[in-house]
């Protein structure tokens, strides 16, 4: 709020010589010097008012000319993604599921964009016929829009980085699916049904084919279809990590060491049904057709090595947000 300043005239009086000057000059000195006094404070509080409004007015407008500008300026998202916005949101769980996705904690990531849909057989055919990915292991579920398996890690990091993207990093799903209310699955809290979701059959289904198991940005099938790779090397006590509250897990050395822990405290289903590892592997995330409805929570953790090429592995990619 602008504080008002007043000014303080000083009314100088002059006196004449002689009692009688005195009687006649002094009422007209000061009623003449208070009003030039006053006319004279007025004037330089109307000044004072109008250079601040004008001042005002010109940084208004010169902030509103610089926002717009940056706007204008910022790069159009790509087609295929949609915008998963900066914010703090739920990670893991204190209970159900596995040890590994507990406990519930807080974690802050940057805005990013993410792709609308899992990677499709046709989309990655484009990169194999440009000579930059090697073909699928398998011809199976060839439709075009069906999405894109039997890839390993290194073909999916492949193809985003053909595309100019990167793949997710776990944290990053997780938001994608979770948003900002914690929920159990991407459409909200409600049980799977297969008007929502592909799971319990026995292929995956065309890319995008149920929107009412979208995510809270927008995305399809971030809860079956097919398991889709993480970036990230999976790690058993990411959630107890220095990093935790970024979604970093720990060094490929700290990994191993927690999976020798693992066996050594007999502690096999703690990572899932999955044997432990003995390498450093890959999170994958989001559940697969031929799962259960229960596999297709928001905090399930899985794990493969890279170079898995499977039926029910696929992946899409992620790219950082200017």
């Amino acid at each position: 709020m602008t504080g008002v300043r007043r000014f303080v005239g000083l009314v100088l009086m002059v006196v004449a010589c002689g009692p009688a000057a005195v009687a006649v000059t002094q009422p007209v000195a000061t009623t003449t010097a208070t009003a030039s006094a006053t006319a004279s404070a007025t004037a330089s509080a109307t000044a004072s008012a109008t250079a601040s409004a004008d001042a005002s007015a010109t940084a208004s407008a010169s902030a509103s000319a610089s926002t717009s500008a940056s706007a204008s300026s910022a790069p159009p998202p790509p087609s295929d993604m949609l915008l998963v916005p900066a914010g703090t949101f739920t990670m893991g769980a204190d209970t159900g599921g596995e040890e590994d996705e507990h406990p519930a904690h807080r974690v802050t990531l940057p805005a990013f964009y993410l792709d609308k849909t899992e990677v499709t057989t046709r989309a990655y055919a484009e990169c194999v016929a440009a000579e930059k990915c090697r073909p699928r292991a398998s011809r199976d579920f060839p439709r075009a829009e069906q999405p894109a398996s039997f890839v390993s890690w290194s073909d999916a990091k492949t193809y985003c980085e053909w595309r100019g993207k990167r793949l997710p990093r776990e944290a990053e799903f997780e938001r994608a699916i979770r948003g900002d209310d914690a929920r159990r699955f991407p459409w909200g809290n409600e049980e799977p049904t297969k008007s929502r979701a592909v799971y319990g059959t026995g292929a995956p289904a065309d890319v995008g084919t149920h929107p009412l198991g979208r995510g809270p940005f927008g995305h399809d099938d971030l809860a079956g279809n097919v398991w889709e790779w993480m970036d990230d090397f999976y790690d058993p006590f990411a959630y107890t990590r220095p990093g935790a509250a970024e979604g970093r897990p720990g060094t490929c050395d700290e990994i191993l060491a927690a999976q020798n822990q693992l066996r050594k405290e007999r502690k096999q289903g703690f990572t899932g049904s999955n044997p432990i590892p003995v390498e450093c592997e890959h999170a994958i995330r989001g559940g697969a057709y031929n799962y259960g409805a229960l596999g297709l929570r928001a905090t399930n953790r899985v794990h493969h090595a890279g170079g898995f090429r499977i039926a029910v592995l696929g992946f899409r990619c992620a790219k950082d947000a200017p």
